[in-house]
């Protein structure tokens, strides 16, 4: 069903080694408060883009995830319960220091928490609004299994984005993501928040390459549009280590243009298209 040797990366995907000062600034900053960036942990190609701007998308409730899926580089385990009580003053502290204007949580997924994290997600948010009133808070979150409460606990914190992502095409789902995820349950995930708060604004994003055809991109665009998601994120898959899935094909910067015209006539609000773009690949820049 899918290949099982290496693509040769084409040059459009080629970046650059982190470096500079504000790069080592923003890592630095980060050891010193004990914190983690999705832009390590899952490997970002835009890892050195993003920190020389002073932004990255933080990670909070630990570096182990309680979920295996199959393109995902974080690590996997048992986190055996552990949560770091003072992460959420810890955040909002390096988004005051780097004087951000908007910032990015995201999380592992955590099933060994009684509320899946969702507390500790509503407290990290409501903390950076209090100490940084003029932040705009995105919040990517993972699905707290569908549970209805966990979900309205960070609704009422008021972030300014919730995301959940499908990641991937319905069909290739169940080979793609944990057993744990779903498609239909991540849209049910998206279309809760827009029924507890209508004003907020929904992010979902896809990853291509993984063995999807055009119209399965295409269909689950429409399953988004369908599901009142405001803004949607595709990017090519890379493959993070021998382990993993292995892409199946690399669109080319046209194709990802084609594929934000077609979600555009769909009629989402907002796209974002391209080789590189991740789900919180200039996040600020949409809204």
């Amino acid at each position: 069903m899918f290949r099982r040797d290496y693509l040769k990366k084409p040059e459009w995907l080629k970046i650059e080694i982190p470096s500079g000062d504000e790069f080592t600034q923003v890592f630095e900053l980060l050891k010193k408060y004990h914190l983690s960036t999705v832009c390590q942990e899952a490997r970002c190609p835009n890892m050195h883009e993003c920190w020389n701007k002073k932004s990255a998308t933080i990670m909070i409730l630990g570096k182990v995830c309680t979920r295996a899926c199959r393109f995902c580089a974080v690590t996997t385990g048992d986190p055996k319960g552990y949560v770091d009580r003072e992460e959420p003053q810890n955040v909002a502290e390096v988004v005051n220091i780097l004087g951000l204007r908007y910032v990015v949580i995201t999380s592992v997924d955590r099933d060994d928490l009684e509320d899946f994290g969702s507390s500790h997600y509503a407290k990290t948010i409501q903390v950076i609004k209090d100490k940084n009133p003029h932040t705009n808070v995105e919040a990517l979150v993972p699905d707290f299994t569908g549970d209805r409460q966990c979900l309205e606990k960070v609704v009422y914190a008021s972030p300014y984005v919730i995301g959940h992502n499908v990641e991937t095409t319905e069909r290739l789902t169940p080979f793609i993501r944990d057993r744990r995820c779903g498609y239909r349950k991540s849209l049910d995930v998206l279309r809760k928040i827009k029924e507890f708060n209508g004003n907020i604004y929904t992010k979902s994003g896809l990853m291509v390459g993984l063995g999807e055809a055009e119209r399965e991109i295409i269909q689950t665009l429409e399953d988004l549009k369908n599901t009142q998601v405001d803004i949607v994120t595709i990017g090519q898959y890379l493959q993070p280590t021998r382990r993993h899935h292995f892409v199946q094909k690399y669109y080319t910067p046209d194709e990802f243009n084609k594929f934000k015209k077609i979600g555009m006539d769909i009629g989402l609000r907002y796209i974002m298209s391209g080789p590189l773009v991740r789900s919180s690949y200039h996040a600020s820049d949409i809204l």
